[in-house]
């Protein structure tokens, strides 16, 4: 497995030279917003959070993303907070791609670092501070639990990619994986946040088109990425937001592999309307 480091803003402002052509879309099946869009300019502030800001990648909005919200967070050295969440239907997954933090989850301390994955589900009660000399970048995504009468609800846990072996997918010989934190027949689970890896060279060999959104920042490497009519250059960096049904597939670009976390919907039932 790529022992790899994460690609993680810093923020800043582009220079006036710049020029304003750039790769950002934004469509009725797609976008992609690309790392030179998280400037200082454009970052949010959250309610019980000290010396934190946060890049917000998609939300629940008519015509972009249904099931889901997802942030890059930012936390300086004594930040932190001790109320992070304020929906508590809200279950949460955090990803570390750089720096170091300190999670408390049900009373029960965990120290993150990179790589560190934390799945929190709703209405537990967390906290997250950052005792380091340095910054700490992290990935928050949060969906509304859709409950199951006759399933429990699934507990949480702390864990790092690197503790995880990756799941080849068949017939890849290896060119394309998938780590999964999550058991996928665990039906209490209505979301999967993985990380998936291809190597140079690898590709989707088909145009996938399924009922799952998808939220998939690129954690290293670059890649030619199909969606919907169109084939984009993405690299480590960028987000891409899909929406359901929106055709997907990629060829990894190299020379190093292509590596996103991914997020989906899954194991419920699509809502009925009235």
């Amino acid at each position: 497995m790529s022992q790899s480091s994460y690609y993680a803003p810093k923020g800043g402002l582009p220079p006036q030279t710049q020029l304003l052509t750039d790769r950002a879309m934004f469509t009725e099946a797609y976008a992609v917003i690309p790392k030179g869009t998280f400037s200082d300019i454009v970052t949010s502030l959250l309610p019980f959070w000290d010396k934190a800001r946060f890049w917000v990648l998609s939300r629940p909005l008519s015509g972009f993303a249904e099931t889901f919200s997802q942030y890059i967070g930012e936390v300086q050295p004594g930040g932190g907070s001790d109320r992070p969440e304020t929906d508590a239907s809200a279950e949460a997954v955090l990803f570390v791609v750089e720096g170091t933090m300190q999670v408390t989850l049900d009373g029960q301390a965990h120290e993150m670092g990179e790589g560190g994955y934390a799945f929190i589900p709703a209405g537990a009660a967390w906290s997250l501070r950052n005792d380091s000399d340095a910054p700490v970048r992290f990935h928050w995504i949060r969906k509304r639990f859709q409950p199951v009468d006759g399933l429990a609800p699934p507990e949480a846990f702390v864990t790092n990619e690197r503790d995880i072996a990756p799941t080849e997918m068949p017939d890849t010989d290896g060119a394309w994986a998938t780590t999964r934190f999550v058991d996928p027949t665990d039906l209490r689970h209505d979301m999967h946040v993985t990380i998936v890896t291809f190597q140079p060279g690898g590709v989707i060999p088909f145009a996938e088109t399924h009922v799952m959104e998808h939220g998939l920042y690129v954690l290293e490497g670059k890649a030619v990425y199909r969606l919907n009519q169109d084939w984009v250059e993405v690299e480590a960096g960028d987000y891409m937001w899909l929406r359901a049904f929106c055709p997907q597939a990629c060829y990894a670009g190299g020379p190093g592999p292509f590596r996103y976390l991914l997020y989906k919907d899954v194991n419920r039932h699509m809502a009925l309307p009235g």
